[in-house]
C-alpha cells in the first residue's frame, strides 16, 4: 500500500461542537437540579415559618377543685341481714306443715308441728317416777317423825333409869342399857333424815329429767325465730325427721327487712371507710330506683391478698323490693381527707416527661404542665400535683402543640358526667 493512501485512510479528529454540546447538557442539568433543591428550600422555609406562625384554634376547660364526698363505685351481692336453717330437736313425724316457700312469718309463728309418741310416753314415766319419789320422800319424813319420838321415849327412860340406878331401885347394867339406847334411837334419827335428803335429791335428779323432756317435747312444735320468709323447704307432712341429724335443714328462713351488701374496698380510698359513711344502691333490674344504705361495720384490717378492706352496707327494705343474692352496684360516699383538682382524662398527654396537661395562660399561649395523678375515675382524673384549681387547659390538645405557643380559643365543650359528679 502506498503511503498516501494510508493517509487517506486515517479519520480527522474530532471537532469542538460535541464537547461543547455536552458541557452544556451537564451544566444544565446542574442548573435545573440547582433550581429544584431551590425551590425546595423555599418551600420548606416558607413551611416552617407558617408552622411558627401557626396559631391552632383549641378547646380549652377549666380544671375543677373536687370537694365534698368522692363517689366509689363497687359491685357487690345481696344478702339476708340474718338466715336460719332450721333443725329438728325432736324425732318424730311431721304432722303438719302450715308454711311453704314464699310464706312470710312472724316470730313464733308455728312452721312445723312433730308428733313424737315416744317421747310424750317418755316424758309421763318420768312424771310418774317424780311421783313415786315424792311419795318415798313422805315416807321418809313419816320415819324421821318416828325415830324422834322414839328418841324422846329413849331419853326418857334413860332419865328414869339412871335416876333409879343412883337411888339403888335400878341395877347399873339397866341405866347403861337405857343410855345405850339412846344413842341407837339418835342414830336412827340420823338415818331417817339422812333418807329424807336421799328423797329429795332423787326428786330433783327426777324433777331434771321431765324438764329436759318437757323442753324435748316443746320442740315438737317448730316457730319462726323472727320476722322473714321462708326460703328453703326440705320437709312435707309424713316425712320422719331425727333429732341432731346435721343434715339437711327442715327450713331455712331469711330476714329481707334489712338486707346487707358486702364490698370490698380498695387500700386507696380504705381510710375514709367507717361506720356511717353513706351509701346508694342500684339494681340493674330496677333501673328506675336507688336505694338509701349505711356502712354499718369493716374489717378494720385490710386481706393481705387482695390488699382490699371488707365492709358490710345494710340497706333498709321495708318494701321487701330487694331481694336476697341480687347483684347491685354500691356508690359509697367517702369523705374526702383533702380537695383534689379534677381535669378531663382526655386533656392530658403521656409523652417523655411523663403525663402532661397544656395550661393556657393569660396571654393565650400554651404551658405544658407535668401532672401526678391522685384518683383514676375514668374519663376524669383527680390529679395530686403540678395544676391548680381554675386554670384553663386545653381539651384534647394536638401532638404538634409546643411549649410557649400561642393559641386560639373556640367553644368549650361540656364537661364529662363522671367529673361532675367526682366533686359531689
Amino acid at each position: 500500500m502506498r503511503a498516501d493512501d494510508a493517509e487517506r485512510d486515517v479519520p480527522p479528529p474530532p471537532g469542538k461542537a460535541p464537547f461543547l454540546l455536552v458541557g452544556l447538557v451537564g451544566i444544565g442539568l446542574l442548573a435545573w437540579g440547582a433550581y429544584g433543591h431551590w425551590q425546595r428550600d423555599v418551600a420548606a422555609s416558607a413551611t416552617l415559618e407558617r408552622i411558627k406562625s401557626l396559631v391552632p384554634q383549641v378547646r380549652t376547660v377549666t380544671a375543677e377543685k373536687a370537694e365534698g364526698s368522692l363517689d366509689l363505685v363497687l359491685p357487690g351481692e345481696m344478702q339476708a341481714f340474718t338466715s336460719a336453717a332450721i333443725a329438728a330437736r325432736a324425732t318424730g313425724y311431721i304432722a303438719e306443715r302450715p308454711v311453704d316457700i314464699g310464706s312470710r312469718v312472724r316470730a313464733g309463728d308455728l312452721l312445723l308441728r312433730i308428733a313424737a309418741p315416744d317421747l310424750d310416753q317418755q316424758l309421763a314415766q318420768a312424771e310418774a317416777q317424780v311421783g313415786q319419789l315424792k311419795a318415798q320422800l313422805l315416807q321418809a319424813q313419816a320415819q324421821v317423825e318416828q325415830a324422834r319420838a322414839n328418841v324422846n321415849l329413849a331419853n326418857l327412860t334413860n332419865n328414869r333409869t339412871t335416876t333409879l340406878a343412883v337411888q339403888g331401885w335400878a341395877s347399873r347394867q339397866n341405866a347403861d342399857t337405857s343410855q345405850a339406847g339412846v344413842l341407837s334411837q339418835a342414830a336412827t334419827l340420823a338415818a331417817a333424815e339422812a333418807g329424807v335428803k336421799v328423797a329429795t335429791a332423787n326428786i330433783m335428779s327426777q324433777q331434771a329429767v321431765v324438764d329436759r323432756l318437757k323442753a324435748l317435747t316443746a320442740f315438737e312444735r317448730v316457730v319462726a325465730p323472727f320476722d322473714g320468709v321462708v326460703t328453703v323447704r326440705n320437709v312435707d307432712v309424713g316425712d320422719l325427721v331425727r333429732a341432731d341429724n346435721g343434715g339437711t335443714p327442715l327450713l331455712s328462713i331469711d330476714q329481707d327487712s334489712i338486707l346487707r351488701i358486702t364490698v370490698n374496698v380498695p387500700q386507696n380510698d380504705s381510710v375514709g371507710i367507717r361506720p356511717g359513711v353513706k351509701a346508694v344502691i342500684t339494681v340493674p333490674q330496677i333501673p328506675d330506683r336507688a336505694f338509701d344504705g349505711f356502712v354499718e361495720r369493716s374489717s378494720v384490717a385490710l386481706n393481705a391478698a387482695s390488699r382490699t378492706l371488707t365492709a358490710q352496707v345494710d340497706v333498709p327494705n321495708p318494701d321487701r323490693l330487694l331481694r336476697a343474692g341480687f347483684y347491685a352496684y354500691v356508690t359509697l360516699k367517702i369523705p374526702r381527707t383533702e380537695p383534689a383538682v379534677a381535669v378531663p382524662a382526655e386533656a392530658t398527654v403521656f409523652n417523655s416527661k411523663g403525663l402532661q396537661v397544656a395550661q393556657v395562660g393569660d396571654d393565650d399561649r400554651v404551658t405544658w404542665r407535668t401532672v401526678t395523678v391522685r384518683r383514676d375515675l375514668g374519663r376524669t382524673l383527680e390529679l395530686e400535683s403540678g395544676l391548680s384549681a381554675d386554670s384553663r387547659i386545653v381539651y384534647s390538645p394536638p401532638p404538634d402543640l409546643r411549649d410557649g405557643q400561642p393559641i386560639e380559643r373556640v367553644k368549650t365543650p361540656p364537661v364529662p358526667e363522671p367529673m361532675r359528679s367526682a366533686q359531689r
